[in-house]
Formats: structure tokens, C-alpha cells, sequence
């Protein structure tokens, strides 16, 4: 084979590998919400809309808990969510300030993974009547709906956790 046909095709291959890597990694990289909370969750707690969540909100039928890092809900959070926590969590200290155990409790995280471990924690401690919120506060800002910072105020800002998690974050400014 002439010298510069074999050069060619060494080039044409680094091409078609280089190609792959540009169309096949950011394809397999961006999974949808269902994707990832299928992959992380055991669906052990139903899930529950934004929208649903919304109008129930709005009603003062529920109570809103988020299960994310200080740091996180100081950022960002849902009106009228109090922070229970993920590493710290206690269900005895919520159970101390949440005594109606059949009262609809929905439980959020920024995508909906860590919220389904603290609702099963829940469910252990009696609460009867727990949701996830699909897509946490990452869908809800999505969909429009207001975050809190830490002072009370409208804020764009939507913590994340973490650069992975923000990839969904399509409406407002990332942090992590």
C-alpha cells in the first residue's frame, strides 16, 4: 500500500473514533429524569407531580419537606418546605414536630433520589401518607414555580448538588 494511502487511513479511523466520541459519550452522559430516578430509586414511595404538588400548596393541604443539605436549602428552596436533611436526618425529631401521621407529607431532594430515602424513613416512623416528588426542586423550577433563598426572597438561584445534578436544571442558575 503507497505510504500516503496508509496515512489516510490511519486518519480516516482517528476520524470515525474521534466522531464516536463527539456523538456517542454526550448521548449516553444526558439521561432523562425517568432514566435516572429508575436507575437510583426502588419507587419504594409514590411519586408526585409538581403540578400536584402545586395545587395542594396553594390548598395548605401538605406539608413540604426538604431533604437536602443546610447548604443547599439556604441557597434555594420551595415555598413552605422545612428542612429535615439527608445525612443528618432524625426521625425522631421530626416525628416531635410533625404529629399528625396521616397527613400528606411530600419529600424532596434536588432530582428525587435522596428524598426517597428519607420517605422511607419516614414510613418507618408511622407516617402513612408519604410522596417523592419526581424530579425534585430541579422539575419544579423547571416548571416555572417560585424558590425561596434563605431570607424569604424570589431567588433564580437553584442549588443542585453537585455539576452532575444540575444538568437538568433547564430554568434559573445553577449552583453546587
Amino acid at each position: 500500500m503507497p505510504r500516503g494511502c496508509r496515512i489516510n487511513s490511519i486518519s480516516m479511523r482517528l476520524a470515525v473514533v474521534l466522531l464516536l466520541c463527539f456523538v456517542a459519550i454526550p448521548a449516553t452522559a444526558q439521561m432523562s429524569v425517568e432514566s435516572v430516578l429508575q436507575k437510583y430509586n426502588n419507587e419504594t414511595i409514590p411519586y408526585i407531580s409538581v403540578d400536584e404538588l402545586r395545587a395542594l400548596q396553594l390548598k395548605g393541604e401538605v406539608i413540604v419537606l426538604d431533604s437536602r443539605e443546610q447548604k443547599e436549602y439556604d441557597v434555594s428552596k420551595i415555598p413552605s418546605a422545612t428542612l429535615v436533611g439527608y445525612s443528618n436526618f432524625s426521625s425522631s425529631i421530626t416525628s416531635e414536630k410533625i404529629k399528625e401521621k396521616n397527613k400528606l407529607i411530600v419529600v424532596y431532594c434536588s432530582l428525587g433520589v435522596r428524598s426517597e430515602d428519607i420517605g422511607e424513613k419516614l414510613k418507618q416512623a408511622g407516617y402513612s401518607n408519604v410522596k417523592n416528588l419526581f424530579g425534585g426542586i430541579i422539575a419544579w423550577k423547571n416548571s416555572g414555580y417560585p424558590v425561596l433563598d434563605s431570607e424569604g426572597n424570589e431567588t433564580e438561584k437553584v442549588h443542585t448538588s453537585s455539576k452532575y445534578w444540575s444538568q437538568w436544571l433547564t430554568k434559573g442558575k445553577k449552583v453546587y
